[in-house]
């Protein structure tokens, strides 16, 4: 196999026997998953079960004791700058959105592109207003985030994410902050990116953005992986009586 042809089938996030705790508590126990480039997953599950902090290990925005992780080809170890590596190809998006209040809309997206990839000021402006323009918020780039609805900081936090030029984007229930008549703009977002083929992680409990864009859905419960498959697959036949349980919860609603 040609070196060219072994990188292409490497997958984009891989994790192996992960395992991490908190103090005495066993939060993430013996995962292993693979991601493949353009793939998107949907990971579920109760409160608790681990699912946010098996993403947020991604990124090193928690850190795992045992097991290995690696992203793009690149594996992380305790190397600051092997993280950073690794954090130039993930955008995360949070559930509070963490926007800076005291930037404007434009300076929040431009803040990272000036001091973490070195771009002068006016490229990095074009670029935001490229990302703020595709996520259909361009028009509010000079208000402050405290000017603007939950969902409309929520598309700038993705524009935000995107001018990073991510690999691989994280979603930590991205909609669960916001009001119903909002879910959707912020949904409709991460479609259109999921169909241009970035490869997603995203934890949420929007089981009709599952169906729409997941190519598999991961349910989790206590720290572990009970079931993944296709949405189809896991919402009308799902085999653990665990997911069958949740499902019948969440889908019943």
């Amino acid at each position: 196999m040609s070196e060219a042809s072994a990188q292409s089938e490497q997958p984009m996030v891989s994790m192996k026997r992960l395992n991490k705790w908190y103090g005495d508590f066993h939060v993430l126990r013996d995962i292993d998953l693979e991601v493949a480039k353009g793939e998107r997953i949907v990971v579920c599950g109760p409160s608790g079960s681990g699912k946010s902090t098996l993403i947020r290990c991604i990124n090193h925005l928690e850190e795992h004791q045992q097991g290995e992780i690696t992203v793009n080809g690149i594996t992380m170890t305790q190397d600051i700058k092997r993280i950073e590596q690794i954090r130039r190809n993930v955008g995360m998006v949070f559930q509070h959105f963490n926007l800076f209040p005291h930037l404007t809309v434009l300076e929040n997206c431009c803040l990272s592109q000036v001091w973490v990839q070195k771009k002068p000021r006016r490229d990095a402006e074009k670029s935001a207003m490229e990302y703020l323009e595709r996520v259909r918020i361009a028009n509010q780039a000079h208000k402050y985030p405290g000017q603007l609805s939950g969902g409309q900081q929520q598309r700038v936090a993705i524009a935000r994410a995107l001018c990073m030029r991510p690999e691989v984007m994280l979603f930590d229930e991205p909609t669960s902050a916001l009001d119903p008549e909002m879910i959707k703009e912020v949904l409709d977002v991460m479609i259109e990116l999921a169909q241009e083929g970035m490869t997603m992680l995203c934890v949420t409990h929007e089981m009709g953005f599952a169906r729409t864009v997941a190519d598999r859905v991961i349910f989790m419960d206590e720290g572990q992986i009970v079931e993944e498959a296709p949405p189809e697959t896991l919402f009308n036949d799902p085999q653990s009586p665990r997911t069958q349980e949740f499902l019948s919860q969440i889908l019943g609603h």
